[in-house]
C-alpha cells in the first residue's frame, strides 16, 4: 500500500514523515527525486542544457536552479516544457523507489509530495493524506524557517492549490497546528489503521 502525503508550504510534511519513520515506515520524497533526475549524467539535465545552454549549468556541471527558475517564472511556456521533460521521469523514478521499499517488507510506504494533486501523482497512491494548518500559520512558520520575504510566501501560497480544494481531495487529514504530542497521536492512530488494512486476512 502506498500512502500519499501532501500539504501546503510550512504545513509540516517532513515532520509528519519523520513521525511515521519513528514507527518504522519508510518514505520517498518527491522533491528529492526531482533533484535526482536532473543530476549530472541524467537525460533530463542533458535536455535542459540543450534547450537553455550553459547559462543554466554551473561550472561543475550541475543544474543552476536559480537561473532556470527565473526563466520558467518569466515564461509560462518554458515551465510547461520543463514539466513535460521532468514529470514523467519523476513519476517513473518514484515508482522504482516505492516498489523497492515495499519489496523490503514495509507494511506500507509514504510518498511525500508537495504537488501530489497538482502533478497527478495521486494516481500512484492508494490513500491521500493532507497535513493541514491555517494559512496564517503557514505564513508564520515559513517566514521563520526559510528567511524569505512575506511577499514571496504569499506568492507561493497563491501558486499552490487552495487549502479548501486540497482538503476536499483528502482521504485523511492530519491537523498539525497543535503540539508535537497531538501530532504523534494522530500518526499513531493512522499507522495502526493502515497496518491493519495492509495485513492480509484469512478467508
Amino acid at each position: 500500500m502506498i500512502v500519499g502525503l501532501t500539504g501546503g508550504i510550512g504545513s509540516g510534511k517532513s515532520t509528519v514523515a519523520r513521525a511515521f519513520g519513528e514507527r518504522g515506515i519508510p518514505w520517498v520524497d518527491a522533491d528529492d527525486v526531482a533533484r535526482e533526475i536532473v543530476a549530472p549524467g541524467e537525460p533530463a539535465l542533458a535536455a535542459i542544457r540543450e534547450r537553455h545552454g550553459e547559462a543554466v549549468i554551473h561550472p561543475d556541471g550541475s543544474l543552476n536552479r536559480a537561473a532556470l527558475r527565473e526563466i520558467i517564472f518569466n515564461h509560462p511556456h518554458e515551465r510547461a516544457w520543463l514539466e513535460g521533460v521532468t514529470h514523467p521521469r519523476v513519476r517513473e523514478r518514484l515508482l522504482e523507489h516505492l516498489q523497492r521499499l515495499l519489496q523490503q517488507g514495509a507494511p506500507y510506504v509514504l510518498l511525500v509530495s508537495p504537488l501530489l494533486f497538482e502533478s497527478g501523482q495521486q494516481a500512484l497512491v492508494d490513500i491521500t493524506v493532507v497535513v493541514d494548518i491555517p494559512e496564517s500559520l503557514q505564513l508564520t512558520r515559513t517566514l521563520a524557517r526559510d528567511g524569505v520575504s512575506e511577499q514571496q510566501v504569499h506568492a507561493i501560497l497563491e501558486a499552490q492549490m487552495p487549502r479548501r480544494e486540497r482538503l476536499a481531495r483528502a482521504d485523511e487529514v492530519i491537523d498539525n497546528q497543535h503540539d508535537p504530542a497531538t501530532l504523534r497521536e494522530q500518526v499513531r492512530a493512522l499507522d495502526a489503521k493502515w497496518r491493519q488494512a495492509a495485513t492480509p486476512t484469512d478467508t
